[in-house]
């Protein structure tokens, strides 16, 4: 590339703010810049900057500009991906839930009802970003168009749409990135583009991508994966610092600039993370450290040195050092002091929905008519018999007969029977949204929740009570002190628990391990640090 009248190696290197405790950011982009790498790449989330329609967050660690602004006054560049799609294995791909409300919605079309969303969100951010571009003195040399958009290909209007929304900051370089598979290349027309690409096994996909790209332009591989991401129940990915080193000098070698997907990943925290469904339906761990150049908690890998060596070897001068690593400490293990079970927990949660049929979560009329984003949500009927419970349930849902749990309903086990119980019983589940897919020809097929009726023996269930369990931080203040008991011997279960551990005047980062417990979410102070589950393969949660 060129940058004014000099030649441009793009090295570049992604970090995600929502990913990194706002109070981190100096230090990650501090040891990016002491690797060798002159350009920041980050993905912007709608989902998270818009959560109810209308209202915009762009506070705390949502501040994308001063995150911007601290790459620029650490002489990083940046190319900003602001979708309105994303991937990024961020529930639906960074897109809102509450656009699944339209029954008829058509997600990544030029369908109206997406397109006047899309137009209201944007107009927002790019009067944020404007001031952020290079003409106008800012760091941001590029913006990404859409994502992956080849892979997906579901209306040749949509690209020229997405296109025209960044009329106001083109007078910066536009670019595009897509599957490495020369055929996602020629799937995309536009003029004015830069088209790069992206893949794991790039070190054998180079020249058949690139000769795609011949004559058109610079080349430039804007996702090299320096790792992968894990899914509840999968293995642990690894990839050898060897092999990343070979395939970056390949590269190099082949003329062209790079950005390294990721180099710090960081934390899915709350209910972020996405998931797969191809053959079958995978959510994604909690942790995002993708075995990346820095670990989830910032440390040093031995890909980390290696590349620095790399990248140092074209600096021309020397690279300033890695900044030290932050301090750990191992606690003492504590143990829960107070308790308050689900089924105690409701009378403080106010009216539940009363419907008729089962809603989903989407669908609930909540948070200002914009429903139910992530969490769980619990639905109650009363049945007076015995028989086979059926129904759409997503992702997962524990099944109980009063507060007696007798199995669960999910994408695998899609029937339960249901014992005899004398009398009037309550029948009840509770349903986890796991992650919403975030890759894939079936986004626009998740809604959580249950989905349509829910059977008994073939006839429908009718009359519901549905409680909104969001975990938001509003949930949480309708548990005040004196609603908790003393944690009994034999608790029932599912529960919130609630315990101390002092950590002095400067505390440090750590990570918790839950023993013994199964599976679940952690809040610290109010913060949702993710979930845990104990069919692994993460085993501990970041806590910074």
């Amino acid at each position: 590339f060129m940058l004014e009248s000099s030649t441009f190696w793009i090295f570049g290197g992604s970090v995600h703010y929502f990913r990194v405790p706002r109070q981190y950011w100096r230090d990650r982009l501090l040891k990016l810049k002491a690797c060798g790498l002159n350009t920041l790449t980050t993905y912007v989330p709608w989902n998270l900057h818009e959560p109810e329609r209308g209202k915009f967050d762009f506070s705390g660690n949502l501040d994308l500009e001063a995150f911007i602004w601290m790459a620029a006054e650490l002489g990083l560049w940046v190319i900003l991906r602001p979708g309105p799609y994303i991937c990024s294995e961020i529930d639906l791909g960074g897109l809102p839930s509450w656009l699944l409300q339209d029954p008829n919605m058509k997600l990544r079309t030029t369908y109206k009802g997406f397109t006047e969303a899309v137009d209201l969100y944007f107009d927002h951010l790019i009067a944020r970003v404007v001031p952020l571009q290079y003409k106008l003195g800012g760091p941001i040399i590029a913006v990404q168009v859409e994502n992956e958009y080849g892979s997906y290909n579901k209306d040749p209007a949509y690209m020229p749409y997405v296109k025209s929304l960044r009329k106001c900051v083109l007078s910066m370089s536009a670019c595009l990135v897509d599957n490495v598979a020369p055929q996602g290349l020629r799937g995309q027309t536009l003029p004015s583009l830069y088209y790069t690409v992206s893949d794991l096994n790039l070190a054998e996909n180079l020249l058949p991508c690139f000769s795609v790209l011949k004559g058109i332009q610079p080349k430039m591989v804007m996702e090299y994966w320096t790792g992968w991401f894990d899914s509840w129940g999968g293995p642990h990915n690894i990839l050898d610092s060897s092999e990343v080193l070979k395939t970056v000098s390949a590269i190099i070698d082949a003329g062209s600039s790079i950005n390294l997907y990721m180099f710090h990943g960081g934390t899915n925290f709350g209910f972020i993370n996405g998931a797969m469904h191809f053959n079958e339906y995978k959510s994604d761990v909690t942790s995002y450290d993708y075995d990346a150049v820095l670990t989830e908690a910032g440390d040093y890998t031995a890909k980390y040195f290696k590349l620095r060596e790399f990248f140092g070897s074209f600096s021309g001068a020397s690279l300033p050092p890695p900044p030290d690593l932050l301090p750990k400490t191992a606690y003492e293990p504590l143990m829960p002091a107070f308790y308050l079970s689900l089924w105690d927990a409701l009378k403080y949660m106010g009216e539940p929905v009363k419907s008729e049929n089962p809603l989903n979560m989407e669908n609930l009329p909540i948070n200002d008519g914009n429903g139910q984003s992530f969490g769980y949500t619990l639905y109650e009927t009363t049945i007076a018999s015995s028989g086979v419970l059926s129904g759409l349930v997503r992702d997962r849902g524990q099944v109980f007969v009063n507060t007696v749990s007798i199995g669960y309903l999910d994408y695998n086990n899609k029937k339960i029977d249901i014992p005899l119980v004398q009398g009037y019983t309550v029948l009840r589940i509770l349903v986890e949204n796991r992650g919403r897919v975030n890759y894939g020809e079936n986004i626009n097929d998740q809604r959580k929740g249950l989905i349509g009726d829910l059977y008994l023996d073939g006839s429908p269930l009718k009359k519901f009570r549905i409680y909104s369990l969001d975990m938001k931080k509003s949930f949480f203040q309708r548990f005040t002190i004196n609603k908790w008991n003393t944690l009994p011997e034999v608790p029932t279960f599912p529960a919130f628990f609630l315990g101390g551990l002092s950590v002095g005047p400067s505390p440090s980062d750590t990570f918790l391990k839950l023993e013994g417990w199964e599976k679940g979410v952690v809040f610290v102070n109010g913060l949702n640090l993710g979930r845990y589950w104990n069919i692994g393969p993460q085993e501990t949660l970041y806590l910074p």
